[in-house]
């Protein structure tokens, strides 16, 4: 039950098992997404449960073509749909004054949580940079020159800036590849 076929077929037949174990595997990712932004437990019980539906639908339909691990792909669901949920809520407090005293969610709240989302695709894919890279990359975002940074690494200027063009290309490319780029593109 390790593959993410098995997965799949087990979601398709409803083999109640293979159910059980993928909550079981993957609720704690989305418990921790939710509730870090604005949500509750019973939120991430609807989530989870209407991401199901979704994933299942895709998989029926057979347009599913998925590049990532489907827990990977599942988690991207998950997020799209908390982030809808937190702009429909957005709508209902601009129309309702009741929810308004219920509900202290404003737009920003929302750009806070995608702020967060590209901050960590960022973050995760910087990490992947090799150390001579990355340390380049850190004193650019110093504010130093590319004179001082040629003395640091001992580099000649024409390299240093080439070597940064290079960096944020290899850097950008992996982001861009991330399957979380493609939703934070569609949510901005």
């Amino acid at each position: 039950m390790n593959t993410d076929q098995a997965i799949i077929s087990g979601i398709i037949k409803g083999d109640e098992r293979v159910l059980k174990v993928f909550y079981r595997d993957n609720v704690r990712y989305i418990q921790g997404y939710i509730l870090r932004n604005y949500g509750s437990i019973e939120d991430v019980e609807d989530v989870f449960q209407d991401a199901l539906v979704v994933l299942y639908q895709k998989i029926k339909s057979g347009l599913l073509k998925i590049s990532v691990p489907i827990k990977t792909y599942f988690y991207g669901i998950c997020k799209n749909i908390w982030r809808t949920r937190l702009r429909n809520k957005l709508k209902l407090v601009g129309d309702d004054t009741k929810l308004k005293n219920k509900e202290q969610i404003t737009d920003s709240v929302v750009k806070d949580i995608e702020n967060k989302d590209r901050e960590h695709l960022y973050r995760k894919h910087f990490q992947k940079l090799s150390n001579d890279n990355k340390n380049l990359m850190l004193l650019f975002f110093e504010g130093k020159s590319v004179k001082e940074i040629s003395k640091i690494t001992g580099y000649t200027e024409g390299y240093t800036r080439k070597k940064k063009f290079d960096v944020k290309k290899q850097l950008l490319t992996m982001i861009e590849k991330d399957p979380l780029y493609s939703e934070l593109r569609i949510t901005a």
